[in-house]
C-alpha cells in the first residue's frame, strides 16, 4: 500500500509539473495543452494494432476492399510520401493503408500508429494522383503530430498515466480502443489539427514527385459538391473554412508550385480509377 501511495504521489507531482510548464511553453512542440501527449510511441502503436484489428473485423461499417493491386498503387504513394525528410516516425508506424469499400463516403481517416483508412468513394471522387497524394499526406500529418493520443490525452491523462506508472497500461489501452469511435470521437479533428495538418501535408510533398498544391483541386470539387450527402462524414470529420482554404492557397503561392502533368498525373490516376469496382 506504502508503494501504491508513492506512485499516485508521483502522478500528481508529474501533473504539477506539466501544468506549470504548459503556462510557460506555447512553442511548436511545446507543453502547451493541446501539445501534452502521455502515449509513448510504442502505446501508439499497440493501440492503432488494437483498433486496426477491430476495424478489419467490423465488415458491416469497415467492409475492407482486398485488392493487392489498388493496395500497392496507393501503398506506393504512402512510401514515396514517407521519404521526406520532415517525417519523423517513418520507421516507427507501420503506415499501413486499407481501403473500405463504400463509395456513398468521400473521406481518408487516420488512427493511432500510422494507419490509414481510404474510401473507394473518394477515390471515385478525386480527379488526379496529386490530389490523393496530398490527401494521404494530410492523414500521414495527423499521425506524425500525432492529433489523435494528444486528444486522448485531454480526455484521458490523469487516469492513463496512473495506469501506466502502475503497470496496467495493456488493459487500459484495451479498455480506450473499445470506447473510441463512439460519436466519431477518435475521428473528430480540431479546426487546428486540420490547419497543422494540412501544412505539415504541404511540407512533406514540396520534395516529393507530386504538385504539392493537390489540396485545392480537393477543396475546389468540395465546394462545388457542397450539399452532396456523401461529403457529410468528411465535412463532420474535417472542418472546412475558408480560412483553412486560404492557408492552402497562400502555401502554394509562397511555394511557386506550378502544376503540370508531369506532377500532377491526371492520365495515370485515371487508369488506376478504371480498375475500382
Amino acid at each position: 500500500m506504502k508503494k501504491i501511495n508513492i506512485k499516485i504521489w508521483l502522478v500528481y507531482a508529474i501533473f504539477s509539473i506539466i501544468g506549470i510548464t504548459s503556462m510557460q511553453s506555447c512553442g511548436e512542440d511545446g507543453l502547451s495543452p493541446s501539445n501534452i501527449n502521455l502515449f509513448s510511441t510504442s502505446d501508439e502503436v499497440a493501440l492503432g494494432r488494437q483498433l486496426d484489428s477491430q476495424i478489419v473485423t467490423n465488415k458491416i461499417e469497415y467492409p475492407i476492399y482486398n485488392n493487392a493491386a489498388a493496395e500497392t498503387y496507393i501503398q506506393g504513394i504512402v512510401n514515396e510520401i514517407l521519404q521526406s525528410g520532415e517525417i519523423k516516425y517513418k520507421s516507427t508506424f507501420p503506415y499501413k493503408i486499407r481501403i473500405v469499400k463504400d463509395d456513398s463516403i468521400v473521406n481518408a481517416f487516420a488512427i493511432p500508429g500510422g494507419y490509414i483508412y481510404v474510401y473507394t468513394g473518394l477515390l471515385k471522387f478525386v480527379d488526379n494522383e496529386a490530389t490523393l497524394s496530398a490527401v494521404l499526406a494530410h492523414e500521414i500529418a495527423h499521425c506524425e503530430r500525432r492529433h489523435a493520443t494528444k486528444r486522448m490525452t485531454k480526455a484521458y491523462g490523469l487516469e492513463f498515466l496512473m495506469s501506466i506508472i502502475l503497470g496496467k497500461s495493456s488493459s487500459q489501452l484495451e479498455q480506450i480502443a473499445g470506447n473510441l469511435f463512439t460519436n466519431l470521437y477518435l475521428l473528430k479533428n480540431s479546426r487546428d489539427d486540420e490547419y497543422e495538418a494540412d501544412d505539415y501535408g504541404f511540407r512533406y510533398l514540396k520534395t516529393s514527385i507530386w504538385y504539392p498544391g493537390g489540396l485545392v483541386y480537393f477543396f475546389n470539387k468540395i465546394g462545388a459538391n457542397s450539399d452532396a450527402s456523401f461529403l457529410e462524414v468528411l465535412v463532420s470529420t474535417h472542418p472546412m473554412s475558408q480560412d483553412r482554404i486560404d492557408k492552402v492557397n497562400k502555401y502554394v503561392s509562397e511555394s511557386g508550385a506550378t502544376a503540370s502533368e508531369s506532377n500532377v498525373f491526371t492520365a495515370r490516376y485515371l487508369q488506376f480509377k478504371q480498375t475500382l469496382p
